[in-house]
């Protein structure tokens, strides 16, 4: 938002010279703006990064870890239907090899007790994660608009101070304004909709 800011001052002082009437101004603004950047950036930024923006990926660093579980799963269940089809097969039409049902089984209950445990954990545990996510981020949310509240009390006092550049507002001034932006509302580029 500082970034925004000091771009539009900067511009802003393009427009204006020392002898403008509104010339000493727009530099104080420029100035105020900078400051308020450099504020920002080396009071808030840190306590951003680290009440808000680390917690929050650290968060989203364990969700790999979890599809990686999800697709293990489903790896897991495809074996287990494919061990169950060679059984069925076995059973539906017998092979000369007396051993091959018995391994067959015994490779199809393998398979489901592999399948069964993945998925158990990914049961009990995946809603654990989920119903975690408000009280782990709630403190972070709180951070952020903390900092948020912090910085705009910070820009209003100092852009307060910057009141006695300007004139007072007169009803005058404000109707001039109010024309000057029904007559922008007024231009079309690409037709009245």
């Amino acid at each position: 938002m500082t970034t925004a800011q000091v771009r539009i001052a900067t511009t802003m002082e393009n427009f204006y010279d020392d002898t403008a009437p509104m010339g000493p101004s727009g530099i104080e603004y420029k100035r105020v703006i900078e400051k308020l950047d450099e504020e920002a950036r080396s009071n808030l930024d840190a306590a951003y990064r680290a009440t808000v923006l680390e917690p929050l990926g650290r968060f989203c660093s364990y969700f790999p870890e979890v599809n990686e579980a999800i697709k293990r799963r489903q790896k897991k269940l495809l074996d287990y239907d494919s061990s169950r089809a060679k059984v069925r097969k076995l059973v539906d039409k017998p092979s000369e090899d007396p051993q091959r049902l018995p391994r067959a089984e015994q490779e199809a209950n393998l398979a489901r007790e592999m399948y069964e445990n993945l998925n158990s954990i990914i049961v009990n545990d995946l809603p654990k994660v989920i119903e975690l996510r408000v009280p782990y981020l709630d403190p972070s949310f709180e951070a952020l608009v903390k900092s948020q509240l912090r910085f705009s009390q910070a820009s209003y006092e100092q852009l307060e101070g910057l009141r006695h550049h300007f004139p007072p507002s007169s009803e005058e001034a404000d109707h001039r304004v109010d024309d000057v932006l029904q007559q922008m509302r007024e231009l079309t580029i690409c037709g009245n909709f």
